[in-house]
């Protein structure tokens, strides 16, 4: 077994890889305060209810964002399991190709997903994450990482109108039946989820003309299922998509 960890602003997603399937697939918010005992006790709670063994258990790899969890998830991993986990981070960028100008820049979340990209499914390909922000990774067939494009993600879009302004309620993340909003979380989800409809195809679009060859669309992030309208525009959704890059890591790094 492999466990795949994936640290990020928002959530922490945890995967355990067996034969090529994820039996195990776990998440809870990423926390801050008190945070080595928090998500200890997250960690540890899931693999007990889970009843696997320790024993079981190969190489553990991590991708975080966040650098003040790090070390604390190091120190997890080497008191439950008694080994130092993988990280995907410089020391393993070096050995890959990552045509941008500072290579050591770009998120550890990103570099796995075109991994995955690359070795799960081949060929020309701009990944669209839909996470805490959206991303477009574009990896061309040789694996090689051409560039990154970042705009804020859905919640944090929705997020910055319910901080900033005083009467506007924040709102879920559900696609309006109309465009024309008849009441204000109506009005916003029109304006957010429709506007990025809008934002991934346009941005879709500029990437392939500036290939000047056609690239396809894998999308993955936990709100990749959102946006309806966009189904037709992706060639592949696959919600565990950093997760497998992430086990690529483990195989050739482990």
């Amino acid at each position: 077994m492999i466990i795949a960890i994936d640290i990020g602003n928002t959530n922490v997603v945890v995967g355990i890889s067996d034969q090529d399937k994820w039996p195990y697939l776990w998440r809870w918010h990423t926390e801050l305060k008190d945070a080595e005992a928090y998500h200890a006790l997250q960690f540890s709670n899931q693999l007990l209810e889970s009843g696997i063994k320790i024993e079981d258990v190969g190489d553990i790899v991590i991708s975080s964002v966040v650098p003040d969890l790090k070390e604390i998830y190091e120190n997890i991993v080497v008191s439950i399991f008694g080994k130092d986990p993988i990280f995907l981070d410089s020391d393993i960028y070096k050995y890959l190709s990552i045509q941008i100008d500072r290579p050591t820049e770009i998120g550890s979340d990103l570099v796995a997903n075109a991994m995955a990209a690359h070795h799960k499914y081949g060929g020309n390909r701009i990944v669209v994450d839909f996470g805490t922000a959206l991303t477009f990774t574009t990896v061309n067939e040789h694996g090689e990482i051409l560039g990154v494009a970042i705009a804020p993600g859905l919640k944090t879009s929705i997020a910055a109108l319910f901080n900033k302004t005083a009467q506007l309620p924040e709102v879920p993340l559900e696609l309006p039946k109309s465009v024309v909003g008849k009441n204000t979380i109506h009005a916003i989800q029109s304006g957010v989820l429709h506007g990025y409809v809008g934002l991934v195809r346009h941005q879709l679009k500029l990437i392939n003309d500036e290939m000047e060859e056609h690239y396809s669309c894998i999308a993955t992030g936990g709100l990749s299922s959102i946006l309806l309208p966009l189904e037709n525009d992706f060639d592949v959704i696959d919600p565990n998509l950093t997760l497998e890059g992430l086990k690529y890591v483990a195989e050739l790094f482990g």
